[in-house]
């Protein structure tokens, strides 16, 4: 690989790497947030919840990855394209496709890591994850019993606890145990009524092979009526054992053949339909990785005006088109209108045959500059619609800027900052939906729901996603803004006319504050 090749692959390599992390982590706190109540009730351990979080990785990079993967691309071949070393490179003799060997090594590996994630860890992960989570439902039965609070999850037993002492083993405070099954273990033979017991204390532990709580009871005594008002039983113990049977756990199951191994399953897709999609869904993700590098390099190429924020939004763009597009024909294959083959392949066929063409027209003279053009589009449709509401000023150089602010300098810092802040907080919360809408969607078409109530569903999730995305995108929107000037020189350039760090950091403080 020459000098050419290491460099476009290091630069494309960081910039997937980033990515990649970055989405991942916004679906991973999607995740944890459905296991977060379980996880702070229980005594799960430190370990345990990195084990947890770490078991929701291999889920999320199905998806992530190829999206990693196309971000990387654009924005390392949009940032060459921009300072002009595409240009220059072409001067020199050197085709564009000369890119495609190391953006297509990069695609290779990010697809080897897809496959590795679709057709073994994800199963793995799945099962793995409710064997825990199952397993700590299970182990939290001393964790539920709340002090001074009549208890009657079990049955046929009402229990009572003064105090209770947290700990690896559980110990409670004065415990009121009826029994109101007059044949429980412990009653007298002319019993009649329910069987008291109270103790001074008592140790809890977990049986979770019963599912029971075993108590051994500390200066304990019982109490029980008899057939007739004259006849009472009473017995008092210094110590005794004691079992709580509780009622049959409900364990949580992934939705069906997600958690099959690839070989079952492909015995199981003669047979099911939901079977041949989850199989065709596996095997069609990962060489989206390579389809969505390969329309990277034309669009990243052509790019001269996108930045950053173009790249963002292109990407944004891209697999929302290809995720609902696969989500829509799964849609159609579940309820029998296409062939299971053809409805996940066909996003595929589409973005490939997309990245065909364009590369195609890679090399022909007078090749326009995509994203720029729909850029200069969108501008030119809004300052016609502006000029009509009268909304345009006449000095041309302070469109963009925000008005109302003390000095250009914030104007300048602060517009940056907020356009990278909304790219980034809608790709968070529109690639969170889309991840929303296709796990959901077996459970849609299963139980018949409308169309119109799953957007109400994902319309009233937003505001939530907002709130969870605002800080991560309030912090990668400063690194990008302040990024992009240290790299032009232009926080030298504020420094040497005695702006300081702080000054430019100010209008940044006050817009997150509000």
């Amino acid at each position: 690989m020459g000098l050419l090749n290491r460099r476009v692959f290091r630069e494309t390599a960081v910039a997937t790497l980033l990515g990649t992390l970055l989405f991942t982590f916004v679906l991973s706190l999607r995740g944890i947030g459905q296991f977060f109540e379980l996880l702070m009730r229980s005594s799960a351990s430190p370990g345990t919840l990195l084990y947890l979080f770490g078991l929701l990785l291999p889920p999320s990079l199905i998806f992530t990855v190829p999206i990693g993967v196309l971000v990387g691309v654009l924005l390392a071949l949009s940032r060459m394209s921009g300072d002009g070393e595409i240009t220059a490179m072409r001067a020199a003799g050197v085709s564009g496709r000369r890119l495609l060997l190391p953006v297509g090594l990069l695609a290779l590996a990010g697809m080897l890591v897809a496959a590795a994630c679709t057709l073994w860890l994800t199963p793995w992960a799945i099962r793995e994850t409710y064997r825990v989570v199952n397993q700590l439902a299970a182990e939290q039965l001393t964790a539920e019993i709340q002090p001074r609070v009549f208890q009657e999850q079990f049955p046929n037993t009402i229990l009572f606890v003064a105090d209770v002492v947290p700990g690896p083993v559980v110990h409670w405070k004065k415990v009121f145990l009826a029994q109101t099954n007059a044949s429980a273990a412990g009653s007298h033979a002319g019993g009649q009524g329910p069987l008291v017991t109270v103790a001074k204390e008592a140790t809890a532990v977990s049986d979770l092979a019963h599912n029971r709580i075993q108590l051994s009871l500390v200066g304990a005594s019982s109490y029980q009526a008899g057939a007739t008002p004259e006849e009472y039983y009473s017995t008092s113990f210094p110590r005794g054992e004691q079992a709580l049977e509780a009622q049959p756990p409900g364990e949580r199951r992934a939705r069906p053949f997600r958690e099959t191994d690839t070989l079952p399953l492909l015995r199981l897709a003669a047979e099911s339909a939901d079977a041949r999609i989850e199989l065709h869904q596996r095997l069609a993700l990962p060489p989206a990785c390579v389809l969505l590098a390969l329309l990277g390099v034309p669009l990243g190429v052509s790019s001269r005006k996108g930045g950053k924020s173009g790249a963002v939004v292109t990407t944004l763009l891209l697999a929302f088109l290809y995720y609902m597009g696969l989500i829509s024909m799964i849609g159609l294959a579940r309820q029998g209108n296409l062939p299971v083959a053809a409805a996940v392949w066909t996003p595929n066929l589409i973005y490939g045959a997309a990245a065909f063409w364009l590369l195609a027209r890679l090399e022909r003279p007078g090749d326009r500059d995509v994203l720029g053009g729909v850029r200069d589009r969108v501008e030119g449709l809004y300052q016609k619609f502006s000029s009509r509401l009268g909304l345009v000023r006449a000095v041309r150089p302070s469109a963009g800027r925000l008005p109302l602010l003390p000095q250009l300098l914030d104007a300048y810092v602060l517009s940056s900052y907020l356009l990278y802040f909304l790219v980034f907080l809608a790709a968070f919360v529109l690639m969170t939906e889309v991840y929303t809408f296709f796990e959901l969607l077996g459970d849609i078409v299963r139980n018949h729901i409308p169309l119109g109530r799953v957007f109400t569903y994902l319309f009233f999730l937003a505001p939530m996603l907002i709130y969870d995305s605002a800080p991560v995108s309030a912090m990668v929107a400063v690194l990008v803004t302040f990024g992009v000037m240290a790299k032009h020189n232009e926080v030298t350039a504020f420094k040497t006319c005695g702006v300081s760090l702080h000054r430019l950091a100010a209008p940044v403080l006050v817009s997150s504050l509000m």
